[in-house]
C-alpha cells in the first residue's frame, strides 16, 4: 500500500530538502562539541539546536518566513509534557544523588570481602541500581567512578572492564529507569491508535524489563568472568575505600516510587510520594538536615528540590529544541516523504522488517549524534511512531524498541559515543592508574551488545511483540489475527 504526502506548508528556496538544513548544522555542532573540544553540555547542544534553525530559516522563501518560526513553535509545543514531568522527575534524582548511596553499596562488598571480577560485576549491578534510582546515566558515572573505580583497581579489578562496569550500570538505569529522560521520551513519542495520548511510563517499563533483565545477567556474569586483573589486592586498599552503611536506607523512597509507577501508571504521583517517604527517611536518619532540601545561601536558592529543577534544565531546553526542528520537517514535508519511503520500501512490506527498520534506524541516528540517546530519540522517535501506528504494534513495544536500541550499538562507537568518551576521561588523574583509552573501553560494553542481540532475536522471532486492541490494549499476535487482522511476520 502506497502512503502519499502531504503538502509542504513550508517551502525552501531551491531544493526542498534543504529542509534538513537545521538537522545537519544540528550534527555538524555537535562533532564540534564532542570529537573537536571535547565538551558534553546539554545547554551548549541545545543552542547549537536553536542556531541551527536560526541559520535554516535563511534558506525559506520570503512568504514562508513566518510559517518557519510558526512550526518551530508548534513542534516546541509537543515536548511541554516531557519538560513538565523532566523538571519534576529532578528534584528526586537530585535527593538520592545527595544521599550517596554508592558508598553504602561500597560498604556492602567490602562485608562480603569481594574483589577482582567480583567486584567488577557487582559494581556494574551497584552502578546499575543506582542510576535506575536517580534516572540519570551521565550522573551516575560522575558520581560513581571517583568511588568505584580507584577501590576496585586496588582490590584487583581489570581497570578497562570498571571503566565499562560503571558506563554499563549507568545505561542500565537510563534504559529501564521511570525517571529517566530516555524512558519519558521513549514513551512520549509514542502514540496510540484506538485512544487518544503516548503510552504510560509504567507500561513501558514493565514490557521492556525482560529485555534489560536478560542483557544485565548476561553482562553481569560477563565482567564476572574478565573483571579480573589477576594482580591480586593492593594492601593499600584499607584507607581508599570510603563507605557509609546508613545510606543504604535511602533505597526505600525508591522502592515506593518504582512500586507506584508501575502499579499506577502515574509518574507524577509516584515523585510525590517517593519524595515525601524519602525527605522524611533523610531527616529522621539524619542524612538530610532541612537546608539540604531547601535554603538560601548569599541570596541564591540551593538544597534538592531547586538544583534538581536546575540540573534538568539543560536537557529539557535541548529536548525543546529537537522538537522544534521536527516540526519544520513535519510542515516541511521532509518527515512524512522519509516515513512515506521507508513504508514503501520492500523491508517495510511486513511487521518483522518494519521492526528491524525501527532498530537499525534509532542506532544510527544515535551514532550520528554522538550517542547522545535522548536527541536521537527526540528525533527518531517521530518517525517510529509512525511506523508503528500503520503496522499497529503497540506503543510500549514501539518505545522499547526505541528505547533500546538507542542504548545498544550506537553508544559504543569509540569515537562517536558521549559515553565512551566520558567513561575513558574519568579514568585520568589517579596516581599509579594508567588512562582507559576510548578502544580499551568499547570492548567491553557488553550492556549493550546484549541488549542489541536481545532486541534483534525479539524482533527475528516475534517475542514480547504485541499489537494494540480494542481501547489501546495490548494483544498477541494470535489474539489480532483471530479478530481478523493480517499481522504477517515473513519478510
Amino acid at each position: 500500500m502506497k502512503h502519499e504526502a502531504k503538502q509542504p506548508t513550508i517551502k525552501f528556496q531551491g531544493s526542498q530538502y534543504l529542509a534538513l538544513s537545521p538537522v545537519i548544522i544540528f550534527l555538524i555542532i555537535c562533532m564540534i562539541f564532542f570529537i573537536g573540544l571535547k565538551a558534553f553540555e546539554m545547554h551548549a547542544l541545545a543552542a547549537g539546536a536553536f542556531v541551527s534553525l536560526l541559520i535554516s530559516a535563511l534558506f525559506v522563501k520570503p512568504d514562508s518566513y513566518d510559517a518557519f518560526w510558526n512550526a518551530v513553535v508548534e513542534g516546541a509545543k509537543e515536548s511541554v509534557p516531557v519538560v513538565i514531568l523532566l523538571l519534576i522527575i529532578g528534584m528526586f534524582s537530585s535527593m538520592i544523588s545527595s544521599a550517596d548511596i554508592s558508598s553504602g553499596f561500597v560498604w556492602l562488598a567490602g562485608q562480603f570481602n569481594v574483589s577482582g571480577g567480583l567486584f567488577t560485576a557487582m559494581t556494574f549491578l551497584f552502578v546499575a541500581l543506582i542510576a535506575t534510582a536517580t534516572g540519570s546515566s551521565l550522573g551516575t558515572m560522575f558520581t560513581c567512578f571517583p568511588i568505584f573505580f580507584p577501590a576496585g583497581v586496588l582490590l584487583g579489578s581489570n581497570p578497562a572492564a570498571l571503566t565499562a562496569a560503571i558506563t554499563c550500570g549507568g545505561i542500565f538505569g537510563d534504559n529501564l529507569a521511570p525517571i529517566s529522560d530516555t524512558t519519558i521520551i521513549s514513551a512520549s513519542t509514542q502514540y496510540y491508535n484506538n485512544r487518544t495520548g503516548t503510552v504510560g511510563i509504567g507500561e513501558a517499563v514493565l514490557v521492556r524489563f525482560k529485555y534489560c533483565l536478560i542483557a544485565g545477567i548476561f553482562t553481569f556474569l560477563m565482567f564476572m568472568f574478565v573483571g579480573d586483573s589477576g594482580e591480586g589486592v593492593s594492601s593499600s586498599v584499607g584507607g581508599m575505600i570510603e563507605s557509609n552503611p546508613q545510606s543504604l536506607i535511602m533505597l526505600i523512597p525508591i522502592v515506593v516510587m518504582l512500586g507506584i509507577s508501575i502499579k499506577h501508571g502515574s509518574m507524577y504521583l509516584a515523585i510525590t510520594a517517593g519524595l515525601v517517604v524519602g525527605i522524611v527517611i533523610g531527616l529522621v536518619s539524619g542524612i538530610f538536615v532541612p537546608a539540604d532540601i531547601l535554603s538560601v545561601v548569599d541570596g541564591a536558592p540551593t538544597g534538592f528540590l531547586t538544583d534538581g529543577v536546575a540540573n534538568m534544565m539543560g536537557i529539557t531546553v535541548l529536548v525543546m529544541s529537537v522538537y522544534g526542528i521536527m516540526g519544520v520537517l513535519t510542515e516541511a514535508g521532509l518527515l512524512d516523504m522519509m516515513i512515506n519511503h521507508i513504508l514503501n520500501s520492500k523491508l517495510s512490506q511486513t511487521v518483522r522488517g518494519t521492526e528491524l527498520v525501527m532498530l537499525i534506524g534509532i542506532n544510527i541516528t544515535t551514532m550520528i549524534f554522538g550517542g547522545v540517546t535522548s536527541a536521537s530519540m527526540t528525533t527518531f522517535g517521530k518517525i517510529q511512531n509512525e511506523l508503528g501506528k500503520r503496522k499497529n504494534i503497540h506503543p510500549a513495544r514501539r518505545s522499547n524498541l526505541l528505547d533500546g536500541g538507542a542504548n545498544s550499538l550506537g553508544v559504543t562507537i569509540p569515537f562517536l559515543s558521549v559515553f565512551v568518551f566520558i567513561g575513558s576521561q574519568l579514568t585520568a588523574g589517579y596516581e599509579g592508574i594508567a588512562q582507559v583509552s576510548v578502544t580499551q573501553l568499547s570492548g567491553y560494553m557488553f550492556y549493550s551488545f546484549a541488549l542489541f542481540a536481545v532486541l534483534l532475536f525479539s524482533i527475528l522471532t516475534g517475542w514480547g511483540r504485541d499489537y494494540e486492541g480494542k481501547d489501546g490494549a495490548r494483544i498477541s499476535q494470535k489474539e489480532y489475527e483471530a479478530n481478523g487482522a493480517v499481522a504477517s511476520d515473513s519478510i
